[in-house]
């Protein structure tokens, strides 16, 4: 696989995807995007899967990855298992009764991986260590990013608006119920139960009232033992993209765009985001040109706020009153080409194919280790 890598000019791009969460098909849905997308010309590709158990294999560069007769894409377990050595950038395959190989080194990764043990610095502080460049944010904004109750404090103390919400970690719900779901019913009803740490919509319910709050607790807390709850504010769902920029140049925006739901969805779930034919997305949103100039503002704020680098997408609310509420931001949103960040970037002016490469050319730029 490697006997050309000496007098190969291109660089050399790890492709990682799935992932030992609920996310895991929404990041082979990404990875198959940019596996079609990514320039062989420029770039040699090693797609690397992550399993379901944790192990790392080669993974196929043919693969669309996409939901096919209704059923979730996965990665296939029995291929070429790899290990990181000592060596940076260099990966090992181990192959059952064989003499571990090397396979080369690589020049870059480009996690398209979401969800805990992907999105949340985990990959981000092996990749650290291991001392290889990487697309995306490094392990302190993508903690934070993944952690919606740091998130939100974060932002707030950034100055960015954000809604009311309520904590709710695992000893609290255990120990001393009563006391939370009475903070709960100060929110207001109807509240949205979300697990922290996750995504995809992945565990999300709207509760009406008490008894409809504890099982959106309960399913919330089978994806995570820390829940946010949150109080439902009424508005138009308006996201925004935020790139970083090559040199100094400060964070762009794109251009905003709100999602329209289409069907019998009570919101922008799982099967909304990812299912054909269930959402839309309006570029730019139909809103006043003060407050899309405000909106893509508030978005670079919010970036910097975190400390976020190559991508984001940020979510708003914007309310009949004219106010724009911080949601949430998302340090690897979801990233098929059909996806809300693509396609805003694409309304921009910047298809698919050329993000990719910009993501890839910021990360080579940027030097391994702390910065």
């Amino acid at each position: 696989m490697n006997e050309d890598r000496e007098s190969s000019s291109r660089v050399r791009v790890a492709v990682v995807f799935g992932g030992r969460n609920s996310e895991h098909a929404v990041s082979l849905m990404g990875a198959g995007s940019v596996l079609e997308a990514i320039d062989r010309t420029k770039y040699e590709v090693v797609p690397i899967g992550i399993a379901q158990d944790g192990r790392w294999v080669l993974a196929s560069d043919s693969q669309t990855y996409a939901i096919e007769s209704g059923r979730l894409p996965e990665v296939d377990d029995s291929g070429t298992a790899l290990a990181l050595p000592t060596e940076p950038g260099s990966l090992m395959a181990l192959d059952p009764g064989d003499i571990p190989r090397s396979l080369g080194r690589v020049d870059v990764v480009f996690p398209v991986m979401h969800g805990p043990y992907g999105e949340d610095g985990t990959i981000q502080g092996l990749l650290e260590m291991a001392g290889v460049r990487y697309v995306g944010s490094g392990v302190l904004a993508s903690a934070v990013g993944m952690d919606k109750a740091y998130m939100k404090l974060v932002l707030r103390s950034a100055g960015l608006p954000v809604g009311p919400f309520v904590v709710v970690r695992d000893r609290d719900w255990r120990l001393d119920r009563s006391r939370v779901l009475k903070e709960i019913e100060e929110l207001g009803w109807p509240v949205f139960v979300k697990p922290a740490r996750a995504g995809s919509s992945q565990g999300i319910s709207k509760a009406h009232d008490q008894e409809s709050l504890e099982a959106a607790v309960e399913r919330a807390r089978e994806h995570d033992p820390k829940v946010l709850v949150e109080a439902a504010i009424t508005g138009r769902e308006v996201e925004c993209a935020v790139l970083e920029s090559p040199g100094d140049a400060p964070p762009e925006a794109s251009l905003p765009g709100e999602v329209l739901v289409r069907g019998d969805h009570e919101f922008f779930d799982f099967e909304a985001k990812y299912y054909p034919d269930q959402m839309a997305l309006d570029v730019p949103a139909g809103i006043p040109s003060a407050a899309t100039e405000a909106l893509r503002g508030m978005a670079v704020q919010a970036f910097e706020a975190l400390g976020c680098e190559g991508l984001a997408r940020v979510d708003f609310f914007y309310t009949p009153s004219g106010e724009l509420i911080v949601n949430e931001i998302n340090t690897m949103p979801g990233f098929t080409s059909l996806s809300v960040a693509p396609q805003l970037w694409a309304a921009t002016g910047l298809p698919y194919a050329d993000l990719v490469d910009r993501l890839i050319r910021l990360a080579l730029d940027r030097p391994a280790g702390l910065r």
